[in-house]
């Protein structure tokens, strides 16, 4: 559930904090009152592209900040967790755009990309408007439609994929570390095998100076 929105220098706006309530929230206003700037923050927040334009007049940056409550059975967890993002019932979104069209993003203080924020809005935020219908035609919620339809328990499975991708990078690091060793052990041989060559000899270097300051 958003909980509460803060946007500053967007737009039109300078500055404002909405906070919203279990249950419906109304925003009503006539044409022109701010209604669709609102919802042009929220979704630059959510990851929806800024143009450098949004920045109000006279201001270097704009910002916006989004609060969540989300439970723990949320599908949003989930994505929380394969990002090794630490959380605790709340979710604070806060993205930042400049006047020259940078944008930084973070999710509970951890910097994140544009992409991690769209993925995460996908399970936090349904706009509706006079073409819902189109929604369906979206490839990407089909899968979701259906395990919902199932009544399948995904989190298992989440589990599972999550352990393997681990043990995979555990893979390939220890694939890596065998492959410095072998490299390192064959470094190591070819010294040998030249110190081998060379037979040095006990008081060896002593003698050469010595043989060296003659020629000399």
């Amino acid at each position: 559930m958003l909980r509460e929105l803060s946007i500053r220098d967007m737009l039109l706006i300078q500055h404002l904090e909405l906070e919203f309530y279990p249950g419906l929230n109304v925003l009503t206003g006539e044409t022109g009152a701010g209604k669709s700037i609102l919802l042009h923050a929220l979704g630059f927040v959510l990851g929806g592209r800024g143009r450098s334009d949004m920045v109000r007049s006279g201001a270097k940056q704009g910002e916006v900040t989004a609060s969540f409550e989300i439970p723990l059975q949320h599908p949003a967890v989930a994505i929380l967790q394969d990002a090794e993002i630490p959380h605790e019932g709340e979710l604070l979104l806060r993205r930042i755009n400049t006047k020259d069209g940078r944008k930084s993003a973070w999710i509970n203080d951890r910097r994140v990309s544009a992409e991690a924020l769209r993925a995460l809005s996908e399970h936090l935020v349904e706009v509706h408007g006079q073409h819902d219908d189109r929604g369906l035609l979206n490839s990407g919620g089909h899968r979701a439609m259906l395990d919902q339809f199932a009544d399948i328990d995904l989190g298992t499975l989440r589990s599972c994929w999550r352990e393997q991708a681990k043990m995979l990078q555990t893979l390939e690091k220890a694939r890596a570390d065998h492959t410095a060793l072998a490299n390192e052990g064959e470094y190591l041989r070819h010294a040998v095998d030249e110190l081998d060559m060379l037979a040095p000899e006990a008081g060896e270097e002593a003698e050469l100076d010595t043989r060296r300051r003659l020629m000399q």
